[in-house]
């Protein structure tokens, strides 16, 4: 973050200064909302939820080094040496901090949403453009309305180019986050079950992923799946320039001749209105063509080169947990993919599964995929029948829903099948898994902390 001073924060959050401190040259270099980690010379915000309210920890982050704080109420005392800057609301002033913030950046701002693959599609999208540019990206899954606000302070003078990926559970979101940031440029992945217990359907979900279109500038350029059949229908509804792309006829980007090595890497010929080109992506699964296809579309935009979007292709790397591939001794991979799970994705990791190898023992760890509303069972099942029909040799089910994908998987002919309710429970079963010549996936919804069971068959692995 660059400094801003006193005297800008109370303007770009329509702040009252409380208590004696009255120097509005002093700066914030820095923003925190986690009094646990104060950096010298910070703004602290003080964050307000169920079950915490951060007020309680403005002394301890003031003592830690901050320079001042924002506060929704007045303080019984103030120490010297720090300003405190009232708000109605430290949630809402982060959220005006960030837009201010953003505004002293005339660089090209690219919003990412969509139900499936938003943080694979921003790691490729930032890759390609660093081929080129100094890029800006969300870390992590900041993707939120705390972490896209955060995402956007920490822009630095530097940057030539920010890419920020927008999530959202229920209807409203995605508008409060394209207001913030009013993107340049908009992606949307796909429209899936992720959150179906939340907006009732497909066409709700779908109808809160185009919330990003008001705030996409008006010469602004949208960029879509084509092959998902709800985005499809926006071919010539938006007033911005639109672009799509999947495997499907009459697409601006397209892929053809894919072929995996089965260990790590994914080949297409992919072609554009501009050019054609060989890409080798650094990933597993033809799903892979839908970020590689949004980010040569973005390049192109932005008015790079084939040569510079295969080498930004190449450099790919994905998040933490999301379909890393860790080679072990003794010829074993995990595929840690726990980061999240939806009906959408496992299909996916269940296809990665499947082109392992014909002579690689292929095992899929998984457990509950969370908010499937009403048909969680149904979508149980479904994803147990994927994980047949892709080839797996075995599949061990842990958690509650997860019994369903066990049967599921029995059901269309995968005889080894098995569930259980806990960690602990299929630890034996696991254990016996982790052999020469063998493939583990493991997938689950974040809240089934699925690391753990990465980091169970890590210490397996013979020495």
């Amino acid at each position: 973050m660059e400094a801003l001073t006193l005297r800008q924060l109370l303007e770009a959050v329509n702040g009252t200064l409380l208590g004696d401190f009255d120097d509005l040259e002093a700066a914030a270099v820095q923003v925190s909302t986690d009094s646990r980690n104060i950096e010298p010379g910070c703004l602290f915000i003080p964050l307000e939820g169920e079950r915490f309210d951060g007020h309680s920890f403005i002394n301890a982050a003031l003592e830690a080094g901050a320079a001042g704080c924002l506060t929704a109420r007045e303080r019984e005392s103030y120490l010297p040496g720090k300003f405190y800057i009232k708000v109605r609301s430290t949630q809402r002033a982060l959220w005006e901090l960030a837009r201010y913030y953003k505004q002293l950046f005339p660089i090209p701002f690219i919003a990412i949403t969509g139900s499936v693959g938003k943080t694979t599609t921003k790691d490729m999208t930032a890759a390609v453009l660093g081929a080129k540019f100094c890029v800006h990206k969300t870390e992590g899954n900041f993707n939120n309305d705390i972490g896209v606000p955060l995402t956007l302070l920490k822009l630095e003078k530097r940057h030539e180019v920010c890419v920020v990926e927008m999530g959202m559970d229920h209807a409203g979101e995605i508008d409060y986050l394209g207001k913030l940031v009013e993107p340049d440029m908009a992606l949307i992945t796909n429209i899936g079950d992720a959150h179906i217990e939340n907006l009732g359907s497909r066409e709700n979900i779908f109808k809160a992923k185009c919330e990003i279109f008001p705030h996409l500038k008006k010469d602004g350029l949208a960029v879509l799946n084509g092959d998902d059949p709800l985005l499809a229908t926006l071919r010539g509804e938006l007033p911005q320039r639109t672009l799509f792309v999947g495997s499907g006829q009459g697409l601006d980007y397209t892929a053809c001749d894919l072929s995996s090595d089965g260990a790590g890497h994914l080949s297409c010929r992919v072609k554009t209105p501009r050019s054609q080109f060989e890409a080798n992506i650094p990933a597993l699964g033809s799903h892979m063509i839908y970020p590689t296809l949004m980010a040569a579309a973005v390049g192109e935009a932005l008015g790079m080169a084939p040569d510079e979007i295969v080498r930004g292709i190449g450099a790919f790397l994905p998040t933490k947990m999301r379909m890393n591939i860790l080679r072990c001794k003794g010829d074993i991979v995990i595929l840690n993919d726990a980061y999240n799970a939806n009906p959408q994705s496992m299909r996916a990791a269940a296809a990665v599964l499947g082109d392992a190898g014909q002579k690689r023992r292929k095992v899929a760890v998984v457990g509950d995929m969370k908010e499937l509303g009403p048909g969680s069972e149904q979508f149980h099942r479904a994803v147990g029948g994927y994980f047949a029909q892709a080839g797996a040799d075995r599949l061990i089910a842990v958690g509650d829903l997860a019994r369903f994908m066990a049967e599921g998987a029995k059901a269309a002919g995968l005889e080894q099948s098995d569930y259980y309710p806990t960690l602990d429970a299929a630890k034996n079963a696991l254990s016996r898994e982790v052999r020469a010549g063998v493939t583990i996936l493991v997938k689950a919804s974040r809240s089934m902390a699925f690391e753990k069971i990465v980091d169970f068959l890590l210490s397996n692995v013979p020495g």
